[in-house]
């Protein structure tokens, strides 16, 4: 899958196996992809930045891919996942490192910042603003409902095995095609029965920036390894939010730029685009340099928009 020089092996990080990607020599990028992907979200940017003199490496997370998938719903809270990015940093002997994350991956990459600033140089993240934690905040999930009701997708995630038994009946293909291509620019409901399947089961053409082969990628690793390693991350939101109590407060003190699409889901979220302005980020991450809104883009930013989106990032980088 992808070759043109793109290395992959396995480190033991951790406790558990992840699998990398990697290209390139020179200051290491570490790319952390989200829901519903893989290393292979990265594909442009390993190319890219290894052309430009960096070591490109973007990992498998935990429950995805090639990486190992603990069987324990309660093994993906955002504790798990930033100590096994600590262990793949011993691993391939990285003391600090840049690094750039999109949807869970900004996620998980803003908590590496918070718990372990000493190990990344400087951020990039992709469509997921910082959420600081606060003394009057409720659980998300239960905050989610209240606002969005059952049907908003993560809460829609939360029992185990629902939903992958709803995705097997439309078939991992369809769901990948529309997860990865149809995103609407609001906020995102998954009704139950047959409204799903006919929200789902859509005829769709494939953008410019996903090919029929591409997909098929997708489509090849999921049929694999299933949802359910993904969607467990959405599952311990509330444990995480209950275990990052010593942080309520707490800044990430990480040279930053976000970078977000126009017409992304979370962008168009009322309750949470707005703390994607620069001014409301800035508060939480005073070295916050610069939000680039994309005009015309969607979720996918780092695919919709490569090129544009690697000089972003290269032009940040490079001034460290």
């Amino acid at each position: 899958m992808e070759g043109n020089g793109i290395q992959h092996r396995t480190v033991r990080a951790n406790g558990i196996n992840i699998h990398l990607a990697e290209k390139g020599e020179g200051p290491i990028i570490l790319f952390l992809h989200g829901f519903p992907e893989f290393w292979y979200s990265w594909r442009h940017q390993l190319h890219s930045f290894a052309s430009l003199g960096y070591r490109a490496v973007a990992p498998d997370l935990r429950g995805y891919g090639d990486s190992d998938a603990p069987a324990d719903v309660d093994s993906y809270t955002c504790f798990h996942v930033v100590g096994d990015l600590i262990g793949v940093l011993d691993a391939i002997g990285a003391d600090k490192v840049f690094v750039v994350g999109h949807d869970w991956g900004a996620l998980i990459a803003w908590n590496l910042c918070l718990f372990r600033p000493d190990r990344v140089k400087a951020l990039v993240n992709l469509c997921v603003g910082f959420s600081p934690k606060s003394a009057a905040n409720k659980p998300p999930i239960e905050t989610l409902r209240t606002f969005y009701g059952d049907e908003y997708y993560m809460c829609r995630f939360q029992e185990p095995g629902a939903i992958e038994t709803e995705f097997a009946e439309i078939g991992n293909d369809k769901v990948l095609k529309y997860f990865l291509t149809s995103l609407p620019a609001s906020p995102f409901y998954l009704p139950r029965g047959k409204a799903l399947r006919e929200q789902l089961d859509v005829p769709i053409t494939l953008p410019s920036w996903l090919s029929e082969d591409e997909l098929k990628c997708y489509v090849t690793q999921y049929e694999k390894t299933g949802f359910t390693g993904g969607l467990n991350y959405y599952r311990n939101i509330d444990l995480s939010w209950e275990l990052t109590a010593p942080w309520t407060g707490s800044k990430v003190e990480v040279p930053t730029k976000f970078i977000v699409g126009e017409l992304d889901l979370t962008y168009n979220t009322p309750g949470i685009g707005e703390s994607m302005n620069f001014d409301v980020m800035k508060k939480h991450v005073p070295l916050l340099e610069d939000v680039v809104v994309m005009k015309g883009v969607g979720h996918f930013v780092q695919k919709e928009k490569a090129d544009e989106v690697n000089q972003l990032i290269h032009d940040f980088f490079r001034k460290f």
